[in-house]
């Protein structure tokens, strides 16, 4: 029986790994649920049916609430013990078994703390949240305890573990298989194109949120879907790749593959090039990342390779989707540089889904306070969430200008 705590619990990652226990009772245990707190009865339904002994809620003020709902469900159960506020989730990180598993499905960069917890833990950290190594990646190396110990979850890092296992790959956090030296050449990160592919920068101008919102291929929460329109969630994916699997983001390639059954590749230097082929299914890596690097049975459908398909690959439009190349440029000017440009991405979505940004502003804005941003040699906790304070104000500033 694997230990399980499950961060995010109430959104889209959590609750189809809470699918994947489901389907497979008898392999694990889930020991605690964070979430952030606006959906506190599926929170308390998702406790009672687990029978956690902790919960984290991040928002302040939930306890009483969330304990009445939990008590309408069933009084006569003994209640969880609860934590609450910001430092919630990296508590119940904290109080991961070595042996098990933390898989964090949380949005945005405050995962960054629980990402660092989990691995503190020595627990195996099975990371769905990027934006912890896109803010923080020159600090989590230092946080593992072992080689191997973050699984990555994205469907496309996922794939790329999963590549490189086939070949001799022993750099980076995941420290995957074999000692001598890479022979690997290339990362191809596969991307569908978003809901917008094939369009030009003019034909985005009066982008709605309703129209970015939706996505051809994939169910996903708001932030990452708006990403994906923008294909931010691809240049965030570039630095996390390079962060998980030390390699020069030069040496990452994404192309658009509009089917998203091929889900990442790895090209070797001596010219083969290994692909990760599956539908796009979340609960594949969310259960890999589960139970790396042992396979469950039946977790999804395969390909049905009896039948005629076509699958499509297509060189990026750098010129209407220029976050790619700003990612590599942020990467390469300091390891702040990328918190920098998720926490202005970050305010910058929210303001567009409030209505009060253009669209193609989203990522324009994003470049404007990365080009004001001088970074500090010393990197810490601490002045990674200095960082992206500054961030944030200065993307606030550049929005309200905007808006006048």
């Amino acid at each position: 029986m694997k230990h399980v705590i499950i961060l995010g619990s109430t959104g889209s990652i959590g609750t189809q790994a809470l699918d994947v226990v489901r389907e497979h009772p008898h392999t694990y245990q889930i020991d605690g649920l964070g979430a952030g707190g606006q959906n506190l009865t599926l929170l308390a339904q998702q406790a009672y049916e687990f029978d956690v002994p902790y919960v984290a809620i991040a928002q302040l003020g939930k306890i009483p609430a969330f304990l009445e709902v939990f008590a309408q469900i069933t009084p006569k159960k003994q209640q969880p013990e609860v934590f609450e506020g910001d430092d919630a989730m990296a508590q119940l990180a904290r109080s991961a078994r070595c042996e098990g598993v933390v898989l964090n499905g949380i949005t945005g960069s405050v995962g960054l703390k629980p990402t660092l917890a989990a691995l503190e833990s020595g627990a195996t950290l099975a990371l769905a949240n990027k934006e912890s190594l896109v803010a923080g990646g020159g600090l989590i190396s230092g946080a593992m305890r072992r080689p191997g110990q973050i699984v990555p979850v994205d469907s496309e890092h996922s794939a790329l573990a999963q590549a490189l296992s086939s070949g001799v790959h022993n750099r980076g956090l995941t420290s995957l298989n074999l000692d001598g030296e890479s022979n690997v050449r290339r990362l191809i990160l596969t991307a569908s194109g978003g809901p917008f592919r094939g369009k030009k920068r003019a034909d985005l101008a009066a982008v709605s949120p309703e129209q970015a919102l939706n996505h051809p291929t994939w169910a996903m929460g708001p932030v990452v879907t708006i990403n994906s329109s923008t294909l931010m969630n691809k240049a965030l994916e570039l630095i996390e790749a390079a962060y998980l699997f030390d390699i020069a983001p030069q040496d990452i390639v994404p192309v658009v593959h509009p089917q998203s059954i091929v889900h990442s590749m790895v090209e070797f230097h001596d010219g083969s090039t290994i692909a990760q082929a599956s539908p796009p299914d979340m609960k594949l890596p969310i259960a890999l990342g589960l139970s790396w690097p042992q396979r469950l049975e039946a977790v999804a459908q395969p390909c049905a390779w009896d039948g005629a398909q076509t699958w499509t690959f297509e060189p990026l439009d750098h010129e209407t989707f220029p976050a790619i190349e700003i990612a590599r440029m942020a990467v390469a000017q300091s390891s702040l540089h990328p918190a920098v440009m998720n926490a202005a991405n970050e305010e910058c979505v929210a303001a567009f889904l409030a209505g009060a940004l253009p669209y193609l502003d989203i990522v324009d804005v994003v470049r404007e306070v990365l080009d004001s941003f001088e970074a500090q040699e010393h990197v810490s906790l601490e002045i990674v969430g200095q960082t992206e304070r500054w961030a944030r104000t200065q993307a606030r500033e550049l929005i309200a200008r905007r808006g006048k």
